[in-house]
């Protein structure tokens, strides 16, 4: 089924989640946060965190690329980088234990936005919706997603939609300033009459959720 409609141009996300080696959580942080400008000088970094709560021992990065022969070049120039495979990827890969991604779209209605000063949590949420596509479940989705910006307790990121991967998966990205704010701010929510009637119209195209509290690193572009 179609994935629904997408922004004009060919610009797209790749987003990768690791899972790491326990024991090796730490070494892996600051061996990214060393190197990563080898890494960032082949491509646009969106940003780069770890979680906290929802997940252990995994980190989530975002890039973005102009389209697919962007990456095919940016993926070549990578392996002929003797910097970032010998200080970097050589040394990380025994620390890692799983390795996902997905090519997702910003949603039409949503820009990439910024959070209003640095420090602050990330937090990144994953619905699997119905099949279907955007064309479904596309505007009970955004006013779901409206409805808690319109809150004023947190400040939206991004709202991605997977091309590659396991389709009908959005992913949001929220910013707060801290976990407690959230929590405040989503005690605030569940009693807003707007809030419960959006939520409860796109709850009917939801098979799934998933909730993770992130860090962002001192080398993301996001923090």
């Amino acid at each position: 089924l179609a994935t629904g409609p997408r922004q004009n141009n060919g610009i797209f996300y790749e987003i990768r989640t690791y899972e790491v080696k326990p024991a090796k959580m730490k070494e892996f942080l600051e061996l990214v946060n060393k190197y990563m400008h080898f890494r960032t000088a082949h491509s646009e970094l969106v940003g780069f965190w770890y979680t906290e709560l929802g997940a252990m021992n995994k980190v989530f990065h975002i890039w973005k690329y102009d389209n697919f022969a962007h990456r095919t070049a940016v993926r070549q120039a990578l392996a002929s980088d003797e910097d970032w495979q010998g200080k970097f990827i050589s040394v990380v890969l025994p620390f890692i234990e799983k390795q996902h991604n997905e090519v997702a779209y910003l949603v039409p209605w949503c820009q990439l936005g910024k959070p209003p000063k640095e420090g602050g949590v990330y937090e990144w949420v994953t619905f699997q919706m119905k099949p279907g596509g955007p064309a479904l479940w596309g505007e009970a989705f955004r006013a779901a997603i409206n409805a808690h910006i319109n809150t004023g307790y947190t400040r939206l990121i991004g709202v991605f939609h997977t091309e590659y991967g396991l389709l009908n998966t959005v992913h949001v990205l929220w910013w707060n300033e801290s976990a407690d704010h959230r929590a405040a701010g989503r005690h605030r929510a569940h009693e807003d009459a707007r809030v419960v009637a959006a939520v409860r119209d796109s709850v009917r195209f939801l098979e799934s959720q998933q909730n993770a509290l992130l860090i962002p690193l001192q080398c993301s572009p996001l923090k």
